[in-house]
């Protein structure tokens, strides 16, 4: 029993100072590839960090981001969790059908009466009393489909649907909720798959009175996509295959960004793998991703002269090329990036199709919107 006792200790001191000498001699990681983030930085050492208490808050979370074998452990407990405990989520996080999902609740109205101010403030200053057509609609995250049959908490989506419309009266509302389903989107990423949505950009055309070309050539890309929730989850969820549709009219749209007045590709294959200290989002091959402030897809091949201008987050990257088929010209804004005072001097919204088409994920947590 005395052995048992002392081989028991010296495991226990092997395993904690392993751990802490492996901690000190391996390198620091400047990004966390899986959770999408910057990893915290060693604290700077001076006589002021250490007796306000700055140096030990951030060595704490340096010494967190930096134990070995942190996304192994990480997938450990989240699987002891679900699996041992059977807990029905995960830090906010839940598995249903081999799809990962966040709880949104509760509805945030502060934040969205923010943004819906924001809205406001872009239809008084550049669309009233114009020659303009204006539509609002909303994409659900992956929670609304599941939450209520599984018992998650969530916030009343109808409730929220009504509310945008209510405040965005001056916008005809085109409800796609009824078209879409789980199977839209990405297992592991927050985002719908353009791929699938190709009826919800057919009937959004429909209701701005376009047509688009519904015929695609279905392209597959051989970088393995882990979307965000992948690793915020870490949860041992296989990667998304990742598509994207081309056709003649697609092909031959030139896509423009305004910010640096230079042309972009449609499809951008240089998104799909990291660059330095950025961590690669394959999602953003899409439009380049969402750090692009306001983008023109130019439609040479259009049989109309009609615009179309959408008000948008990352969903819409996916939608808009589809969109663009429809229009001579498609204009992408995002406020997230650029402030509504200043899209005067970018956008002409004359005769034009606005279209306010954003997520119920970017709504609920608006914060970003200038």
């Amino acid at each position: 029993m005395k052995i048992k006792n002392i081989i028991i200790i010296c495991l226990t001191v092997i395993f904690v100072f392993g751990f802490f000498i492996w901690g000190i001699i391996q390198p620091d990681i400047e990004i966390s590839q899986t959770e999408r983030r910057k990893l915290t930085p060693f604290p700077e050492i001076n006589t002021e960090t250490i007796f306000s208490g700055e140096f030990m808050s951030k060595f704490d979370s340096y010494t967190l981001d930096h134990f070995p074998l942190r996304d192994s452990f990480r997938s450990l407990k989240a699987m002891v969790s679900f699996y041992l405990f059977q807990q029905k989520d995960n830090n906010d996080f839940y598995c249903h059908d081999g799809y990962i999902i966040k709880m949104e609740y509760p509805m945030n109205k502060k934040s969205v009466d923010y943004a819906l101010g924001r809205f406001q403030f872009i239809y008084d200053k550049y669309l009233k009393d114009k020659d303009v057509r204006v539509f609002s609609s909303l994409v659900p995250d992956k929670n609304y489909f599941v939450s209520e049959k599984e018992g998650y908490l969530s916030f009343d989506y109808k409730e929220f649907a009504d509310h945008v419309k209510n405040q965005m009266d001056y916008a005809e509302y085109i409800d796609i909720f009824p078209l879409l389903e789980l199977s839209d989107y990405y297992a592991t990423d927050t985002h719908w798959r353009q791929e699938k949505i190709t009826d919800v950009a057919e009937y959004i055309a429909e209701k701005t009175g376009t047509e688009i070309n519904s015929d695609y050539e279905q392209k597959e890309v051989e970088t393995p996509f882990y979307g965000v929730y992948h690793g915020q989850a870490a949860m041992p969820i296989k990667a998304d295959k990742l598509y994207y549709l081309t056709n003649d009219v697609l092909e031959n749209c030139k896509v423009k960004d305004l910010e640096t007045n230079s042309y972009i590709p449609m499809y951008d294959m240089d998104k799909l793998q990291s660059e330095g200290a950025a961590v690669a989002d394959p999602y953003e091959m899409f439009l380049s991703g969402p750090n692009r402030s306001i983008l023109e897809i130019e439609n040479p091949k259009a049989t109309n002269d009609k615009e179309l201008i959408v008000i948008r987050d990352s969903y819409a990257n996916a939608i808009a090329p589809l969109l663009a088929q429809g229009y001579s010209k498609a204009t992408l804004v995002d406020i997230r990036r650029v402030s509504p005072n200043f899209l005067g001097y970018f956008v002409d919204f004359s005769n034009a199709d606005v279209l306010f088409l954003q997520s119920t994920l970017v709504l609920n947590d608006s914060g970003e919107i200038k």
